[in-house]
């Protein structure tokens, strides 16, 4: 395998590293993992993007000092 196709082996796996830890983290919640059984049309996307919605809300709040998280100060001091 030349050098290139190395490199950018490498640059493949490692964007298919972090997708996969999103998809893992999504999964942390129940409902995506078992069989959905609401049946009304549009349901089973309003599950998908709360638990997306979960899953960014708890990696925002893993490092609260970061600039680029959910801040709650602001938040409390703007109402």
């Amino acid at each position: 395998m030349s050098a290139a196709d190395q490199w950018l082996n490498r640059l493949l796996s490692s964007a298919r590293v972090v997708v996969e830890h999103g998809i893992a983290g999504v999964k942390r919640c129940r409902i995506v993992k078992d069989v959905l059984r609401l049946t009304r049309e549009g349901i089973s996307d309003v599950v998908i993007e709360i638990a997306c919605s979960l899953h960014n809300l708890r990696l925002s709040c893993r490092h609260p000092l970061s600039l680029a998280t959910f801040d709650l100060f602001n938040l409390v001091a703007s109402t």
